[in-house]
């Protein structure tokens, strides 16, 4: 690979990660990610934006990139440090053992995380919001914006070029050929829109009251490129990609799509046999519905789903007296992600006894559900039991229509 030129002096150096690993140890990525770090060289003095981790081959990719823009063991004056998170910092200390005289600045609550992380404390400055510094034609000045998606997040501008750097804020999962949002391949735009919406759901999501008030403090910050350390850099619209982060936030509180993610499990296709009808009550008030089973389907793409969407069912056999685990564990992460106040139907079968339903009103009362009713059968659904769910699932189509 070679190093992506953004404008004069500025460049993007970057490395595609496979699909063998787990993101952040959770998350698949069968369409891989990309880990950017940006060069701004001024007339005077050079920063590194961000790192990456030794992770796929990346720090070998790096390394040779920087190579290309011929910096040498003194050329890197300046390491910003926009978010800890060791898939951005991770080769900190290989940084520093090659450029052991550059100044590391960051924000104040970043400072003891690089110590307990890299055990590092020399050449370790904060700075300030607003606070700018000038390579010689080039000023960076840094934004803070706190918990996108860790405390000590912030952002940096290159005012003169108008590029933002952000981080995690604007990216995306998925590999991609080039660097500019125009130049996406057709199969690439399609991509994108399913791996930026489950990048924020299953990375930021929870943190979208700050997502929200990051984005209003950026509005005097006028932008031709926002430059994220996941996914591509947005030149064409960079506007789109920070509206599109507005209403992914927005969701947390609605209004969201007019849409339903129906989650179901089974063991031997009782409950499974519910799904059916569910599907067609919604359908029958032309509603679009995800349907999605697990453990089939990783947790992940269910939140990609349950996140936009303003209804939810949710489908699961009791399992020794208490909810199926896989389903348990799903629910599990949708609170955690804060899904919360979604209409909301809960099916599902039970042998000898039941149970399923007392756990997950726990997750009622803590999501803030809108329940909307309840199927629950012992063995197999009855046609009653069918009709049921046509009719309730009527009703909450109807509902989502006029959120």
């Amino acid at each position: 690979m070679k190093p992506d030129k953004l404008t004069n002096g500025v460049y993007r150096v970057s490395a595609k990660i496979g699909t063998r690993d787990l993101f952040e140890g959770i998350w698949p990525i069968p369409n891989g990610v990309m880990l950017n770090t940006y060069i701004v060289q001024g007339t005077e003095k050079t920063a590194l934006i961000d790192l990456v981790k030794d992770w796929d081959g990346a720090l070998k990719a790096v390394d040779e990139q920087l190579s290309d823009l011929k910096l040498n063991d003194s050329g890197v004056d300046y390491l910003i440090i926009n978010h800890m998170e060791p898939d951005h910092t991770g080769a900190m200390n290989a940084f520093v053992s090659k450029y052991p005289n550059a100044e590391i600045l960051c924000s104040e609550k970043a400072v003891p995380l690089i110590k307990s992380f890299y055990k590092i404390e020399k050449n370790v400055r904060s700075v300030k919001d607003g606070e700018t510094v000038d390579l010689g034609g080039k000023t960076l000045k840094f934004i803070m914006t706190p918990n996108i998606h860790w405390p000590e997040t912030m952002m940096t501008c290159a005012e003169e070029d108008q590029i933002l750097f952000s981080c995690d804020a604007f990216g995306s999962f998925g590999r991609y050929e080039k660097c500019f949002d125009d130049e996406l391949t057709e199969e690439e735009k399609v991509l994108i829109l399913g791996e930026t919406e489950r990048y924020y759901a299953n990375i930021v999501s929870s943190f979208s009251s700050f997502v929200i008030r990051g984005i209003a403090k950026l509005a005097e910050c006028p932008l031709t490129m926002v430059a994220p350390s996941h996914g591509v850099v947005w030149r064409k619209e960079p506007q789109k990609i920070v509206d599109w982060y507005l209403r992914l936030a927005k969701y947390s509180q609605g209004p969201r799509e007019k849409e339903v993610t129906l989650v179901w499990s089974s063991m031997y296709g009782n409950t499974a046999a519910l799904v059916p009808s569910l599907v067609a009550g919604l359908e029958s008030e032309n509603v679009l519905v995800h349907v999605i089973e697990i453990p089939k389907v990783h947790e992940s793409f269910v939140l990609e789903k349950a996140w936009r969407s303003e209804g939810l069912i949710v489908g699961m056999p009791t399992y020794e007296y208490k909810m199926f685990p896989p389903m348990y564990h799903v629910l599990d992460i949708l609170e955690r992600s804060h899904v919360t106040g979604r209409k909301t139907i809960r099916f599902g079968s039970f042998g000898w006894s039941g149970g399923a339903q007392k756990q997950f009103s726990e997750f009622v009362e803590s999501m803030k559900l809108d329940v909307i009713g309840c199927v629950e059968y012992q063995g197999a659904p009855s046609e009653e039991d069918k009709q049921k769910a046509y009719e309730m699932a009527k009703s909450l189509a109807q509902a989502v229509l006029l959120a």
